[in-house]
């Protein structure tokens, strides 16, 4: 992890742009969207937080926490979404280290507890998320949903 660092938005607001595009990049949601979740991040007005993590001065992987990820149970907030890593950087524990990382500033924050959305079986699990049931997205596809008690 030596070339690797793990930070907030917050620490960088210059590349709120460029995360925004890779965000987009990876999941096909408008940039537009995670700017203004970014920006709400970015001024205060919610204390859900952007994380990327940074090889040299490239985003590799990332992630974020928000209100709601495409579910139809409003009450089950909020939620760690878009996680990603690029395929080149996976095996190195990035969205291992992310998620450690979000659900300690989660648990400074008093946020809990913090749910997921997700296809994968197997991984989440690994960092203390507990599958609590299956929901339609919002595209109808069926999807699993996690959660962790911080």
């Amino acid at each position: 992890m030596n070339n690797y660092r793990i930070i907030t938005l917050r620490e960088r607001p210059e590349l709120v742009a460029i995360a925004a595009e890779w965000f987009h990049s990876k999941w096909g949601v408008p940039a537009e969207a995670y700017l203004e979740c970014m920006k709400a991040y970015l001024s205060g007005k919610t204390e859900y937080g952007w994380y990327i993590c940074l090889y040299d001065e490239s985003i590799v992987a990332g992630l974020g926490v928000i209100e709601n990820d495409f579910h139809d149970r409003k009450d089950l907030t909020p939620n760690v979404c878009a996680v990603y890593a690029e395929e080149e950087h996976r095996k190195k524990g990035l969205a291992g280290n992310l998620l450690n990382k979000v659900v300690d500033d989660m648990r400074n924050k008093g946020v809990t507890p913090l749910y997921l959305v997700t296809d994968h079986i197997g991984f989440y699990e690994k960092y203390g998320f507990v599958y609590k049931e299956n929901r339609p997205d919002t595209g109808g596809e069926d999807s699993r949903i996690y959660y962790k008690q911080l």
